[in-house]
């Protein structure tokens, strides 16, 4: 079974910073990749309640199955390769490492279905101490711009985040994860 713990902190950022950031890294335009995530959930938002998100990942041409869910320290990830994905609205769940976790969680994988999709141009820089992410999202009628800074060690990971945000003088803000964004616009168009 694929399965990893993402510790992961994360702050959003206003354009400037995001553009600061990026030439402070040397993270040319080239260095940025585009990945669509396409969402999932049942209708009374199953996964939602579990504190768990259901997404697949296009990234050069390569489709990843992910259901996140909280773990002890971070989110525990399971990852399921898909052979393709040729209309997200009439996707289901196949049988795999994902199916047999939701099954865990006592989800319906029958009424599971897409909610919709957001587009992430993204760039990654390997530091001594993890791995920092920018990421410019767009979904909906809304882009926002992220900084994500993921380590092995909860506590290390924590302290050299809020070392970076104050190398560029960004003030901490509580950052929802890209799920719960979308889904947070996706009820302000209903």
């Amino acid at each position: 079974m694929s399965q990893e713990i993402e510790i992961e902190f994360k702050n959003l950022l206003t354009k400037h910073e995001f553009e600061n950031i990026a030439a402070a890294l040397d993270l040319a335009e080239k260095e940025f990749t585009n990945q669509e995530n396409h969402y999932f959930d049942t209708n009374c938002f199953a996964l939602k309640q579990k504190q768990a998100a259901l997404r697949i990942r296009k990234k050069n041409d390569e489709y990843v199955l992910t259901l996140k869910e909280p773990a002890e320290v971070g989110l525990l990830e399971t990852h399921q390769k898909l052979s393709g994905v040729s209309d997200f609205t009439r996707f289901t769940i196949p049988k795999g490492p994902v199916k047999d976790q939701l099954k865990k969680l006592h989800i319906d994988t029958d009424a599971i279905h897409y909610f919709g999709s957001l587009a992430t141009n993204r760039a990654e820089k390997e530091t001594e101490k993890g791995l920092i992410v920018l990421d410019h999202s767009r979904y909906l009628n809304k882009e926002d711009y992220e900084i994500e800074f993921e380590a092995a060690d909860w506590n290390e990971g924590k302290l050299a985040f809020e070392k970076l945000l104050q190398q560029f003088s960004i003030p901490l803000r509580e950052t929802k994860n890209k799920i719960q964004r979308f889904y947070e616009e996706k009820r302000k168009s209903i």
